[in-house]
């Protein structure tokens, strides 16, 4: 997934953020990623309430899904 070919242009990568959590990045925007995560406490903090959700995701059940 390539929205951005040269990362270091964007100082933020929240809209990576989602695929970072699913592993669906190539591994020049995984590494942008994580090291943009080492120093922006906002983003890191986002990536975190996504991890958590697609976590969460995993719990649901075929029902949950059908109400």
């Amino acid at each position: 997934m390539t929205a951005d070919p040269d990362l270091r242009s964007s100082p933020h990568v929240r809209r990576l953020l989602g695929a970072y959590v699913l592993d669906a990045l190539t591994d020049t925007e995984t590494g942008a990623v994580t090291r943009h995560l080492r120093i922006c406490g906002s983003c890191a903090a986002h990536c975190a309430e996504l991890a958590q959700a697609a976590s969460s995701l995993a719990l649901l059940t075929e029902d949950d899904l059908r109400e």
